[in-house]
């Protein structure tokens, strides 16, 4: 039998598809069948065969098309119009969590990053194409379900994806944002540090593969956070914060994206534990923030 959390999550996203369901079956259709002719149109792109021919010179042209299509499938990333066919057609189908255009702020940043190091907290309909759009790299998902990490695999078992519990609730939210100004908390070093000195909002157990990887994105998609007994997000936004600050120094800053900020705790946790000043851009419901590594330069104050 699915766990409570999991059938609260199956019943929200069945309300949010069942919003303008008129015309639904229409635009997938659509969508699919745009997505289908984007990825042939990709694919016989990057084959670009030659006609046969005896010629020397035809020869020539299938020896360099081959070439060039070596090169193309060195790149990194996958092809922007693959990459486009799948946001659309996710977010066509089931893809309750974030709009395109909330999609569309993370997109460039993988267009310019990937292949590269992503974690994700949440495991959703989206996680194929977070995956896809990280074409060459690592995606790793951290889910509190595990009896959805289950259902999903079963579907993808290629995506990665760990177990994680929560040891908070959402209605101690307010007392665990007073915790901006407490040593145990802001003047760490790391995740590790922060825990050791009793901040209750350092993740605790997390899967071996967050400390021994240097994550280039960090997406906050969860956990869950519409009722009080949920355990909100406010534990994965530090957390977030702290892994971006402890990058070991020469990688570069850490893009941290955080969804669902119309909400309360999203809202004042990430101002709080992300930085406004360290803010780059908000569209819809997501905020990106790029936070640099605090090994960089001794005594970077926690923010800005």
């Amino acid at each position: 039998m699915s766990s409570p959390m999991h059938v609260r999550k199956a019943i929200h996203f069945a309300s949010l598809r069942a919003q303008g369901k008129g015309g639904l079956a229409l635009r997938l259709l659509l969508a699919a069948a745009l997505a289908g002719f984007l990825l042939v149109f990709a694919a016989r792109s990057l084959s670009s065969p030659s006609p046969p021919s005896s010629s020397s010179s035809s020869r020539l042209q299938e020896t360099s098309a081959a070439a060039d299509c070596d090169k193309q499938q060195q790149q990194a990333g996958l092809p922007l119009a693959v990459a486009e066919a799948l946001v659309h057609y996710t977010t066509s189908n089931v893809t309750p969590q974030q709009t395109a255009d909330e999609i569309s702020v993370s997109l460039r940043v993988l267009n310019r990053r990937a292949p590269c190091n992503f974690l994700v907290f949440g495991l959703g309909h989206d996680s194929p194409m977070w995956a896809a759009l990280n074409h060459g790299g690592r995606t790793v998902f951290l889910e509190e379900d595990a009896s959805w990490i289950e259902s999903v695999r079963s579907k993808h078992p290629s995506l990665e994806s760990y177990h994680v519990r929560y040891d908070t609730v959402l209605t101690d939210s307010d007392a665990l944002l007073e915790l901006r100004d407490h040593p145990s908390c802001v003047a760490q070093a790391d995740l590790a540090s922060a825990a050791e000195a009793g901040c209750r909002l350092a993740l605790k157990d997390l899967p071996p593969v967050f400390r021994e990887v240097e994550w280039d994105l960090v997406m906050v998609d969860a956990p869950t956070g519409w009722t009080p007994e949920s355990p909100g997000r406010m534990g994965a936004i530090y957390t977030a914060g702290m892994a971006a600050r402890a990058r070991r120094p020469g990688n570069g800053a850490t893009d941290v994206f955080v969804h669902d900020v119309d909400r309360p705790v999203e809202d004042k946790f990430s101002k709080a534990f992300l930085c406004e000043g360290y803010l780059a851009e908000q569209v819809g419901r997501i905020r990106h923030f790029v936070i640099p590594s605090h090994r960089e330069k001794e005594g970077t104050p926690f923010c800005p």
